[in-house]
This record gives C-alpha cells, structure tokens and sequence, in this order.
C-alpha cells in the first residue's frame, strides 16, 4: 500500500510539473518570437498597438508597418457584443436550470447545453456562413452580410454553454440556508432570486463571464468564415472588419519563416497569450473574493 501510494503521488507530481513546464515554455517561446517586433525589426509597441497602418515587409529587412489596431479593435469589439448579446441568456437558463425547473434541467437542458459544448467551431461558422449572413442582408437590405454582427452573434452561441454551466453551478452551490430563511420571511421566488440567490452566486457568475470572454477571444475559424476579414475600422455593426485570431490563422501559412510579417503575427499571438493570461488573474482575483465572502 505505501509503495502503491507514494507510485501515485510520484505520478500526479510529475503531471503537474509536467503541465507547468509546457505553460512556462509555450509562454517563453511566444515571448522570443513575438519579442522579434521590437527586438529585430525595431518597431516601437505603441506602432504595434495603436496604428492602423498593417504592411509588414514579407522579408528579413524589414521596413514594414506593423500597426495591428484594426484587429486589436475588432477583436474586443466582436467579443465585447458577442457578451453583451450572450450574458442574459446564460443568466435566465442558470436561474431556470438551478432555481425554477431543476428536474427538467437535468433531462432536457443540460444535455443539450453539453452538447452545444461538443460542437466544432467550424461547424458555428458553417452555420453562420449559410444562414445567417443570408438573414442578416435579407433583414437589413444589405449587399454583404459579412460583419461585426455576424461574428458577434456566432460567438455569442459559441460562449452561451459556458457561461450558463458555471453560472448553474454557482447558483446550486448557495447553501439551501439562504432560501429557507428568506421564504421564512414572507419573500417571493422571485425576490428570493433577486435580493438573496444571485448577489450570493455574483463571484462565480462574473467568473463563467470572464472565461466566456476568454473563448471568444481565442476563436479563429468561426468568426474568420462570417467578419469578412476586411483591414479597416468598422463604421457600425453591420460593417465587417478583422480580428487578430482571423489574421493570423489566414496569413501565417504564407509568411516567410523569420520575416518580418512572420514575426508580426508571432507577436499578435503574443498579445492573445497576455489577454489570455489576464484573464486568468482577473478569474482568481474574483474566485478568491468570492471564498472570503463565504
């Protein structure tokens, strides 16, 4: 039994070391690559961020212009509405699958929230491809219906399983205490939803929203098959733009290895790792005041 047990701990020890060492040098080796912008081709982190002008020379002189505002702002605008679009819906099927029908929630809704989960991305963007860009230049009298919109509303039904899973299970989690004493009350379901259940589960629904965030800003193909992936500011919703997943999955195929538009993209994803990263803390940080106020 001993061996058996320090055999275990020996395996599970060398698995987490394992995955901290391959985070710690898939994050070095995006470092040294995309680091190569400023480093070796000498372009400044405000051109990269803040300039419209994208033109990197496909070549090791160098010379280009490196301005990836246009995908900066695509992609949180697309991911921004794509929330906004997909957060009350999360929230009204958790409400309902946790606190209104949690019997039909088991045999109807959270299968097919799994299932939602278990999709392909390419399956979402094949979808949006042929019905909704389709709807949306037939509703809105529209030559095109490639759009901030479109992508929006793609993603939006991409991170909808997410958000509602861990925003059901924050709701379940309220110890039954909190309802039987605001029923004792005189208090409604729906007060008791309302004033007592959700700013008791707020931490972990902010927490499904922010790793819905999360997704939507690592999604590529999905979005890149309906945004129209054109480099320019969109005028409204309805115009289409780029986003940095879409460029770089369309265009780092055809860059010459070590080129300075190589090297651009390699600092795109640079860019996605810290977002990614950031929302990792911003996780913890919600996730650890949610424990304290437990």
């Amino acid at each position: 039994m001993v061996k058996k047990e320090y055999l275990g701990r020996f395996f599970v020890t060398a698995c987490g070391v394992f995955i901290i060492l391959l985070t710690m040098s898939i994050g070095a080796f995006l470092l040294y690559k995309g680091m190569g912008t400023f480093t070796t081709y000498h372009h400044s982190i405000t051109e990269f961020l803040f300039s419209s002008n994208w033109n990197p020379a496909d070549d090791f002189t160098g010379g280009g212009q490196v301005g990836a505002a246009i995908f900066i702002f695509g992609s949180i605008i697309i991911c921004l509405l794509a929330l906004l679009i997909a957060t009350p819906f999360s929230l009204a099927a958790a409400i309902f699958m946790a606190e209104i029908s949690p019997k039909i929630s088991k045999k109807v809704l959270q299968p097919a929230v799994e299932i939602f989960v278990g999709i392909p991305s390419v399956v979402y963007g094949w979808v949006g491809l042929t019905i909704l860009i389709p709807f949306i230049e037939a509703v809105f009298h529209l030559q095109v219906g490639f759009s901030v919109l479109a992508g929006s509303i793609v993603l939006a039904v991409m991170i909808f399983p997410s958000i509602t899973s861990v925003s059901a299970d924050s709701l379940r989690n309220i110890p039954g205490e909190y309802r039987e004493a605001a029923y004792a009350l005189g208090s409604t379901r729906w007060q008791v939803i309302r004033k007592v259940i959700l700013p008791a589960a707020r931490p972990g629904i902010l927490t499904g929203i922010i790793l819905g965030l999360a997704r939507a800003f690592g999604e590529a193909l999905a979005v890149a098959m309906v945004i129209g992936k054109m480099k320019a500011f969109p005028k409204n919703i309805l115009s289409p733009t780029n986003n940095l997943t879409s460029a770089i999955a369309s265009d780092m195929g055809g860059a010459t290895e070590g080129g300075e538009y190589n090297i651009a993209l390699w600092t795109m994803a640079l860019l996605l790792l810290v977002i990614s990263f950031t929302f990792i803390l911003v996780v913890r940080k919600v996730s650890s005041k949610g424990e304290k106020q437990t």
